[in-house]
Parts: C-alpha cells; structure tokens; sequence
C-alpha cells in the first residue's frame, strides 16, 4: 500500500541561537503513531522560555520549532486514542504525562520521568522534516508556532466548544503555571498574605490564584508602572514599585508576608522573596534562572528565621483536569483572561512579538494561526 504524501506546514524555525525564527514550509509526517494526534493550531501564546531559548539562554537541539501554550483543534487521531475524536478542541502542555511512572502513579503527573521524550524516543520517522529531508524538532515535544503539529495524546485536554481558543491557549501555561503555584504548589490559604515579584503573564495569575484561594493581602512588586496597574485588575491589593526597596515596602505593610513568589528567577529576587517573608515561611522560585545561573541568598536570615525556598514546576498542575476548570472559570466570569492578551500577531510577525517581549511592555502576545475561533485581531 503506498505511504501518504506528508503534508506541507508553515512554520516558525530556530536554526540558530542566538537569533531569530525564520518562516519555512516544513513537511509533516501523515502516519500517525497510535497514541499521537495531530492539531490544527489555533493559537500559540509566547512564553519567556521561548525568548531565552531565542537568546540562547536556554539551550536546545537545533532546528526546532519553539512554542508551547497552544490550542487548536484535532484533525485526526491514532488506533489507541479513543476519547477524542476530529473537530474536538483543545489545549496543550508541556507537562505530557505517562501514566505509568512512579511519579504518575504517585499523582505528580508534572514530573513525569518521560515528559521530556513521550512519544517521540523510538518513533521510525521524525514528526517533521525541511524539504531536503532534515528532521525539525519541536521544543518541549509540541512546537506550537506552526500550523498543524503531531503530538502525543497526554499532551492535549479537551476544553468546551464556546471557549475562545486565543484565549484557551493562554491556558496551557501562563494560567495554569500562575494559578496552579498559588493553590496547587504553595497551598495559599483564606485571609494569607502574599508577595509576587515580577506581574508579567505568570505573575499576574499567581495573584489572581492568591484573590482565587482568599488571599487577604496581595502585593505586586514589579518595575514597569502599566504592569503594576493591570496586577490591580487581577486581584492585587497592594503596588510596589521594584526600583526603591521592594523588601522595605512590603514589610512596611505586612510585617511579613506568608508567601513571597518570584517570577523573575535572579539571585537578587529570591533574596527579596526570602526577605519578605515573615519567619518560618516559604519563598517560591517561580522564574527560571539562565542555564548555568547560581542562586545565592542570605543564608545566616534563612536558617534564624526558619524560613524556606523551594522551586516550583508549572504549578504543580494536573492539567488534565485544571485547564478545563480555569477554562469554565472563565466562562463563567470568575477568572480574568481578557486583559492578559496584550496582542495578537499573525505568525508573519513572531519576532516583532519577541522583540516587544524584551521591552517588557507586554503582559502575553498570541499568534493567531486560524483565526476561526479567536477574536478579532488588535494588531
């Protein structure tokens, strides 16, 4: 029986770092393996992980396809994947999962030990290929700026058909990562306080998880001004601006805060994280430092404080059932999206979204591949 032509894909590539994505026809792979499906991308959100991998800040093996916080809608699905079917939309994360592994069995799914090669370790031919027959790889097994992607079916979670997908995308990571590491990582509890160091796309959703869990007092500490407004839409109850004494100011107001999260991931804002903190509590990193980045923080007030500092991991999600949730969230009002999307971009226009990224004027930008079910466009 002949072999299916593979069929031909506009994508975003990375063929070097640093440097930019340049636009390609890449050939996608028509055979399906059983578990794998393959997504028709709606919407792939911009993360910051991308930039530092851009930046070549965050090594990975070249050429690939970046993006990770993707919707879309299913075109077609292998033998084993019975519990969707062509046409269901959905949403992406990199938190792919087993099943199996210790971890999975222990309900930690986000550290599967096969995360990092579900789906992909053994497959006979590459998911997709330049025209010459060079295998592209896609960041994080996903590699969402393209217009169609094959992925592995514990990577996607079906979401309700009213739901927004430009919007729904900003689901498989920003939101889950901040929400999720207010009540799924730091268990944030009724009438707490808390800091959030760095109000960008994650940050903005730690606080609206804090407002989410009950928290009393909620301060955002960032240095761009517009940014500091928005965390008051999501939920802050306080604004500090980073560029005086963040750690006076937020001691000035709470005497200590009961959760500090930093979301920038520096040495100098994991000591802020820690200093906040009133004793006996947990500074949360968030952010992820530069490969090869050391974190040093006052240890001497760490341990005569009895306070802790611990790394937390797309917020603890079990995605599978947290992003239909923050999803009905939203549709029922209870859960701020809107004012995160600060552009949308077609897929032509993917590193004037970077470069705006590195101003740090931007909360999220998404590029929208297929603009069927997404708003219309402001840029």
């Amino acid at each position: 029986m002949p072999q299916p032509d593979p069929t031909p894909v506009r994508a975003a590539v990375l063929s070097s770092a640093p440097g930019a994505l340049a636009l390609e026809t890449l050939l996608l792979d028509d055979i399906l393996e059983p578990d794998e499906i393959r997504l028709r991308v709606s919407a792939c959100g911009l993360c910051h992980s991308d930039l530092h991998m851009l930046d070549g800040d965050l090594p990975t093996a070249l050429p690939t396809v970046p993006g990770h916080e993707i919707s879309g809608i299913v075109e077609a699905v292998g033998a084993n994947v019975h519990d969707l079917d062509e046409g269901s939309p959905v949403v992406a994360c990199l938190s792919m999962f087993c099943g199996e592994c210790a971890y999975c069995r222990a309900g930690r799914s986000w550290l599967c030990d096969r995360r990092s090669d579900l789906g992909r370790a053994g497959r006979p031919r590459p998911r997709s290929t330049r025209v010459n027959g060079e295998p592209v790889g896609q960041v994080a097994g996903l590699g969402g700026l393209a217009e169609a992607i094959i992925v592995h079916r514990n990577a996607v979670v079906e979401v309700p058909a009213t739901m927004p997908l430009d919007l729904a995308a900003l689901l498989g990571c920003a939101v889950l990562t901040g929400v999720g590491s207010a009540i799924r990582g730091a268990g944030v509890r009724f009438g707490e306080t808390v800091a959030v160091i760095g109000v960008g796309g994650v940050g903005l959703n730690v606080i609206q998880g804090a407002k989410l869990a009950g928290a009393r007092t909620i301060i955002a500490v960032d240095t761009h001004p517009a940014k500091l407004e928005l965390a008051a839409r999501f939920g802050a109850t306080d604004l500090v601006d980073a560029a005086t004494d963040p750690v006076a100011a937020v001691l000035e107001l709470t005497g200590g805060v009961d959760h500090a999260f930093d979301v920038v991931g520096r040495s100098s804002t994991a000591t802020q994280a820690v200093q906040m903190l009133r004793p006996g509590q947990t500074a949360w990193i968030i952010g992820i430092p530069p490969v090869g980045a050391h974190l040093e923080v006052p240890g001497t007030h760490l341990v005569t404080s009895a306070k802790g500092i611990r790394g937390l991991l797309m917020g603890n999600n079990r995605f599978t059932e947290d992003i239909p949730l923050l999803a009905e969230l939203y549709l029922r009002g209870r859960l701020e999206l809107d004012a995160l999307l600060s552009q949308r971009l077609t897929l032509e226009h993917v590193n004037d979204g970077f470069n705006r990224m590195r101003t740090g004027a931007t909360a999220r930008t998404v590029i929208c591949l297929d603009n069927a079910r997404t708003l219309p466009p402001t840029d």
